[in-house]
């Protein structure tokens, strides 16, 4: 029997498919469903035809590197259309690879579902019209996304964002802190450096001098740090309690963040927790993001916005006592914090209701065709 077969190249991409599997699971049981994935995808029963762990690069350098890996990875999925073993390809993110995936499904008749498609509205509009040839159906998850790509032709649908159906059950403040051990009474920072290595090796140490900083200022300051569940740290660089796969209850629990640029800013934005923005890449790697990215701003949640309503630091804007200048003003119950939590109102209101992984698991069984 034909499968389903998802490629999902990093841990967010695997935890957006392992919600589509199991909604699949749901309406479709009888579908067969492989994956190239990692723990999210394995635990929904799915066939794991390739681990993605080895795959989350990021930077135009870093993906040069693995360019290897890629290619043999690819030419194992081209054996599968060839044998005629696919009866619809669910794509998550992860454009570097996943363009060239598409366009082996395209030429094998392979119908392409792609689920959170990429940010063609950052590099600039160049890249849509090769979207609109591989692509048989879109599912976005930011609003200004589907009238963007349905003015090129493509078959867009916004599902709303899957941070949606996490936050269903999110906690209170009060029960995030009982749940986290922390004081009702004391105030929180939290800290959020990325989810890959390279993210975190060339943030932590800023992000950490920002927090003592902060503690300096303000005398029994708690300070967490939210990482992914792979993610290990020297107490030595990094001596604030760590705390794995529960980000959405640490900005809960916290009164203000400091995030990486990225998803995160959305989840701060869902879990009503004022922020600031950070982000550093390698000195060539931005030098050539300038050339290509078209957007003003770099955080999610002020792109969402359409404006600059969370502070960004940038490369060298990267300076701890300035961002600590900046989280002090926001947990001041001023008119800043007000402004910002007024922001995060609207871009909640922007995102959609919960049930993305549903609706694109109904568009992957309209393409997977009728039952039997």
């Amino acid at each position: 029997m034909r499968k389903v077969l998802f490629v999902a190249g990093e841990a967010s991409g695997d935890l957006h498919a392992a919600g589509v599997a199991a909604a699949l699971r749901r309406i479709r049981p009888e579908l067969l469903l492989a994956a190239v994935g990692g723990r999210r995808l394995a635990e929904q029963g799915v066939q794991l035809i390739h681990r993605d762990e080895q795959l989350g690069v990021m930077g135009f350098l870093e993906v040069v590197r693995h360019v290897p890996r890629h290619f043999l990875l690819l030419r194992t999925i081209r054996k599968m259309f060839d044998r005629d073993e696919v009866a619809v390809l669910i794509l998550i993110d992860y454009p570097g690879f996943n363009m060239k995936v598409a366009a082996a499904a395209k030429r094998a008749g392979v119908p392409v579902l792609y689920y959170v498609t990429p940010q063609v509205w950052a590099w600039g509009a160049g890249r849509i019209p090769k979207l609109a040839q591989l692509v048989t159906k879109a599912a976005v998850i930011l609003p200004f996304e589907e009238p963007l790509l349905r003015g090129f032709g493509i078959d867009a649908t916004f599902v709303g964002h899957p941070l949606l159906d996490r936050a269903v059950n999110m906690p209170t403040k009060v029960e995030a802190r009982e749940a986290l051990r922390l004081p009702l009474n004391t105030r929180v920072l939290a800290l959020f450096p990325g989810s890959r290595q390279q993210e975190i090796d060339r943030l932590i140490d800023d992000f950490v001098a920002t927090g003592k900083e902060l503690q300096r200022r303000i005398p029994g300051l708690q300070v967490l740090v939210s990482v992914a569940p792979t993610v290990a740290l020297d107490s030595a660089r990094c001596p604030f309690r760590l705390v794995h796969s529960a980000s959405l209850s640490v900005l809960r629990a916290a009164d203000v963040a400091l995030c990486k640029s990225g998803t995160t800013t959305l989840e701060a934005a869902i879990a009503d927790c004022p922020l600031i923005v950070a982000y550093r890449t390698g000195r060539i790697n931005y030098a050539l993001a300038k050339r290509f990215v078209k957007v003003p701003n770099i955080g999610l949640v002020n792109v969402v916005a359409g404006r600059e309503i969370a502070r960004e630091f940038i490369q060298d804007e990267i300076v701890p006592s300035e961002m600590a200048d900046a989280l002090a003003e926001l947990l001041d119950d001023g008119p800043r914090r007000q402004e910002l939590l007024t922001g995060l109102a609207e871009v909640r209101s922007k995102l959609g209701s919960p049930g993305a992984a549903d609706r694109v698991a109904r568009m992957a069984s309209e393409l997977a065709g009728p039952r039997g």
